[in-house]
């Protein structure tokens, strides 16, 4: 089996990362693309840092299990299928699952860090930043958190002023500057992903020759 090509996305909470993954995803059959998100390796919430006012901040490098997930992308790297139990936040509505993560040869890792961690970032082969504007981020943030994890508005504002644009602006933006591509997410990015979808299936084709 031929090194898989991994591609690495990242970009502030409420980028849209999630929904650019999912238009590139449904580009390619579940053989050739396998999608690793940092979402599933936060560590138990018992574990997560607590700021001045009692509030669990899970918008910091610490809230995240960087070995595992350092282990779990070796894993597939390595040509070895992944079982991971999904990671639900404080949604106690939400079902948990286990989830497989199959070697193929694509390899996305998603999250806010996966540029950050350096061992993460030294993985990849490109790396991606999604931007947006600070007003749009806000509003998907507001949709997601209280849709997807349970949070109602009061704690979804409090965690977007004093957790998530304080490590947005020190440690994640600065990444774009040393991303090989940036893409703006304001509204569309179809063009920026036809222009990826068609990066990616050349490199499948040049190992399918």
């Amino acid at each position: 089996m031929s090194k898989p090509f991994t591609l690495g996305i990242t970009g502030g909470s409420g980028s849209g990362k999630t929904y650019f993954l999912q238009g590139l995803s449904a580009c390619f059959g579940s053989h050739e693309i396998c999608l690793i998100s940092q979402d599933n390796y936060y560590k138990p919430r018992d574990q997560q840092p607590i700021d001045e006012n009692g509030i669990k901040n899970f918008d910091l490098p610490v809230s995240i299990d960087r070995e595992a997930f350092l282990h779990d992308l070796l894993e597939l790297k390595s040509g070895h299928d992944v079982i991971k139990k999904e990671y639900t936040f404080n949604n106690p509505q939400a079902e948990t699952r286990m989830l497989q993560f199959k070697a193929a040869p694509i390899i996305v890792v998603e999250g806010l860090f996966v540029q950050y961690f350096e061992e993460i970032s030294n993985e990849l082969d490109l790396r991606v930043f999604i931007e947006a504007k600070d007003h749009v981020k806000l509003g998907r943030r507001i949709k997601r958190d209280q849709v997807e994890r349970g949070y109602d508005i009061d704690d979804v504002l409090y965690r977007y002023q004093y957790h998530v644009m304080p490590v947005y602006e020190r440690l994640i933006e600065p990444l774009k500057h040393h991303a090989d591509i940036v893409i703006p997410n304001n509204s569309k990015f179809e063009r920026a992903l036809e222009v990826l979808v068609a990066f990616l299936k050349s490199r499948l084709r040049a190992v399918a020759n």
